[in-house]
């Protein structure tokens, strides 16, 4: 049976397993966290210090605006798929198929081109994964690339989708959260990640489970807005919002 690209929700330090079927999903919506606090300026720590000049970045333009991401040379094989798929086209028209506000938001399913109002989305890719590349300095802050990926059960080497990937929206999460999440998934977060966590936030809770292999350094105002639209019990938005076109930026 098709396994569905998924990635885990936390709410109150309850982390659900995220998928595509329409019992998980409906069970994820009611159990998300109807507040979000999300704060209006990075801090000058965000970028982990890299030399943000010298990253390859990525312009998507969206139907409501656009976002620019770099991607991590510390992360090879997913750098070098990702610019692989957006030099061959493979994400202009695909949706935003999976949206939860104060969590992330969810795309790269070539399924999602042109797909009717309603359908479930989430199962399609490329036809191959990508081993996982865990770098502890890449983690899960507010505006983390990352790739989604099929569940520890049928994927225990956490392997990631060949192109589904998704943008932390994130909230932010206090010292008693941090220390709960810490203790009960066994994370080890450093003074710098607490910090980032505790004011601009994140999703900590993923961390060392899903590729971190980007980050956005513009636009993150439109993830903000396609975070917060309107969605079917499928967390599918229900106005569709899609990449028109995606392009290495020179």
């Amino acid at each position: 049976m098709k396994k569905t690209t998924t990635i885990a929700v936390l709410c109150l330090c309850i982390v659900l397993a995220g998928c595509s079927c329409a019992k998980n999903a409906k069970d994820n919506k009611k159990s998300e966290n109807k507040e979000t606090v999300i704060a209006e300026e990075q801090p000058e720590n965000q970028s982990n210090k890299r030399d943000m000049d010298k990253l390859t970045k990525v312009l998507f333009k969206t139907s409501v605006g656009d976002i620019i991401i770099a991607l991590y040379d510390n992360t090879p094989k997913h750098k070098e798929n990702f610019i692989k798929l957006v030099n061959d086209k493979y994400y202009n028209d695909i949706l935003f198929h999976r949206v939860i506000q104060g969590f992330m938001i969810q795309t790269g399913d070539p399924d999602s081109k042109g797909a009717p109002a309603g359908k479930m989305l989430g199962n399609g890719g490329p036809g191959y994964t990508i081993p996982a590349e865990f770098v502890a300095e890449n983690y899960h802050k507010r505006g983390a690339v990352a790739a989604a990926r099929q569940g520890d059960q049928v994927n225990p080497t956490k392997a990631s989708s060949g192109s589904q990937f998704y943008i932390v929206d994130g909230k932010p999460f206090d010292d008693n959260l941090l220390a709960q999440i810490s203790y009960q998934y066994r994370k080890t977060f450093t003074d710098e990640q607490k910090k980032v966590y505790n004011t601009i936030g994140g999703a900590p809770f993923l961390d060392g489970d899903y590729t971190v292999f980007g980050e956005v350094v513009e636009g993150m105002d439109v993830v903000d807005k396609i975070a917060a639209s309107a969605k079917d019990r499928y967390d599918r938005p229900t106005t569709d919002i899609k990449i028109i076109s995606a392009e290495i930026m020179k």
